[in-house]
C-alpha cells in the first residue's frame, strides 16, 4: 500500500506527507525541516505509529521522525546518519539512495541542520532547533 502512495507522493509538489495507517492526516509543500517541525507542533501529541513521506531524510529530519512519534519513513534520499538513528530506535525506512550526509546546496559543506543534529537526541535536537529559529529576525 505504501510503495503506491510514496510513487504518487514522489510526482507530487509536497515535501511532506504523514499517515496514520491509510489515511492522510497532513501534508506540506514547505521546504527543509519546516514541515517536520510544524507537523510535531501540532499534531504529533494527537498521533502514533505515523508513516512520514519526506523528500530528503536527513539525521535532522530523523530527529524530529522520532519526536512525532514515526515507525516508518520513505524518501528518495536519506543519509547514513539518518540510517544509524533510525536504527537505534528501531523505526524502518525505505530510502532510493543513500548517501554519507547531506550536503549544503553549494555541494561543498555539510548541511547546517545536519551539522546541528550530531550527537543529539531527539527532544535535545528540537529544543536546539526552536532556539535557532527564534533567534531568527
Amino acid at each position: 500500500m505504501y510503495a503506491e502512495l510514496f510513487k504518487l507522493f514522489l510526482d507530487s509538489d509536497n515535501t511532506l506527507n504523514v499517515y496514520e495507517g491509510e489515511k492522510l492526516i497532513f501534508i506540506s509543500a514547505k521546504d527543509r525541516l519546516l514541515p517536520l517541525m510544524d507537523y510535531v507542533d501540532e499534531f504529533a501529541n494527537k498521533h502514533k505509529q505515523i508513516v512520514v513521506f519526506d523528500k530528503l531524510t536527513g539525521n535532522a529530519a530523523a530527529l524530529l521522525c522520532i519526536k512525532a512519534h514515526c515507525r516508518e519513513v520513505y524518501s528518495p534520499l536519506g543519509s547514513q546518519l539518518a540510517e544509524k538513528t533510525l536504527n537505534k530506535y528501531g523505526i524502518a525506512y525505505h530510502f532510493n539512495k543513500v548517501v554519507p550526509f547531506i550536503q549544503q546546496a553549494n555541494r561543498k559543506d555539510m548541511c547546517p541542520m545536519e551539522k546541528l543534529s550530531i550527537g543529539k537526541g531527539p527532544e535535545e535536537f528540537y529544543q536546539a532547533l526552536k532556539a535557532r529559529i527564534n533567534s531568527q529576525p
